[in-house]
């Protein structure tokens, strides 16, 4: 595994840091103001020009494969934001095996931002960045470039039919699929009534309806990714891949409601945020795409899905045969993993159990006495899970 060194510059005193103080303030006005009409001109000509590139059929014998024959590596992007700062963030690309949908590249770089936050231009603030992670592939590791790259928002599902997945994929070449949490409303498209009732007649993982523009033009699915996720993904194709296909194998890659290329992107990023600079990745003030961590796997009867602070359990070898009706779980969870995301109370250090880890990636943490008071040391997946929803009782109370 391959993780790309921070671009980060040593602290200066005296004058110098009142002067580079002065500077970074100054970047994060201008970053936070929009741009004049000039800018937005530019570059909406820029994806008009971009746009005919655009290629939205299949272009690999490994698509066209009802088993995607042939798919070995896919990939995922993310830009994560440091809290409080308008400028710093971090770009993360991740490259997984298929179909196991393990790591086997990380690329994580702190980065500047030099434009705002422009509803429909989301491609001008972060995909120089995540092209240049792309390059670093090509040039490090050209045997793991993957084969597709998901991207956390739309494709030709935009403004102007040409979203950050179409403009990542027309500037590498590469196969792109754009996965999005929430329904972008243009040429027509409501989230009215209608439109919630189709999502509430998704019965099942795979499920999925077309989002039909006034234009006649379907523009994207709503997907249904997971047996026990409520909400829906939107699926637009970015470049090089049909959108049948491209719902097929968003789907084939969602061990939780969102694409695992992607969340894993988000995860790392977020975890290089804390390990780099010693605070947790939130969305910079003014951002308008949901950054929520991924959520967990249902829990017991019982248990809301709408949780406080999100935790999941990954790596453990009972999970596949757990359901949500099963009262009880006797099974050791050894080798398990609970992740547990902002605004997370547990750390590692906090439990001592050979069976089980805790993982988290925020400063707030429960102490060793607080935790054992929630719930004894977990040994079976149900324990787990229940320990989930006592921490999350706990945040909700004290947050």
């Amino acid at each position: 595994m391959a993780t790309a060194t921070p671009g980060a510059c040593a602290r200066r005193s005296g004058s110098d840091a009142t002067g580079s103080d002065a500077q970074g303030r100054a970047m994060a006005a201008k970053v936070a103001t929009r741009p004049p009409a000039e800018t937005l001109s530019l570059w909406k000509r820029e994806q008009a020009r971009l746009k005919a590139f655009v290629v939205d059929r299949d272009t690999e014998a490994w698509q066209q494969d009802p088993a995607f024959s042939g798919l070995q590596r896919v990939g995922g992007v993310d830009v994560s934001f440091v809290k409080g700062d308008s400028v710093g963030a971090c770009a993360s690309l991740v490259v997984l095996s298929y179909p196991e949908l393990e790591v086997v590249y990380e690329d994580c770089r702190m980065v500047s931002l030099t434009a705002p936050y422009v509803s429909g231009f989301l491609a001008f603030r972060e995909v120089s960045f995540m092209v240049d992670a792309v390059r670093r592939l090509r040039e490090k590791e050209p045997h793991l470039v993957p084969q597709v790259l998901f991207v956390d928002g739309n494709g030709v599902l935009h403004h102007r039919g040409f979203g950050v997945a179409c403009h990542l994929g027309v500037l590498t070449d590469l196969p792109c699929i754009g996965v999005a949490k929430k329904l972008l409303q243009v040429d027509g498209l409501e989230n009215s009534t209608l439109h919630k009732e189709k999502i509430r007649l998704l019965r099942a993982g795979g499920d999925s309806f077309p989002l039909m523009g006034g234009s006649g033009t379907v523009l994207g699915m709503a997907l249904r990714s997971h047996d026990h996720s409520t909400k829906p993904l939107y699926v637009s194709v970015g470049h090089k891949m049909s959108l049948e296909a491209a719902v097929r194998l968003t789907h084939g890659c969602c061990r939780f409601r969102i694409p695992e290329p992607v969340r894993q992107a988000d995860i790392r990023s977020r975890g290089y945020i804390h390990r780099t600079l010693g605070i947790g990745g939130t969305p910079a003030p003014g951002r308008e795409r949901s950054r929520k961590a991924p959520r967990p796997r249902a829990g017991p009867e019982g248990v809301s899905e709408e949780l406080a602070v999100s935790c999941h359990v990954v790596n453990c070898p009972v999970r596949s045969t757990w359901r949500r009706t099963e009262p009880t779980c006797h099974s050791p969870c050894e080798g398990a993993i609970l992740e547990v995301h902002p605004p997370a109370l547990v750390k590692p250090s906090d439990a001592h159990s050979t069976g089980c880890h805790l993982t988290a990636s925020s400063q707030e943490t429960l102490s060793q006495s607080q935790l054992a008071g929630l719930l004894p040391v977990p040994h079976t997946l149900c324990e787990i899970i229940d320990l989930c929803s006592r921490i999350n009782l706990y945040a909700a109370k004290h947050n």
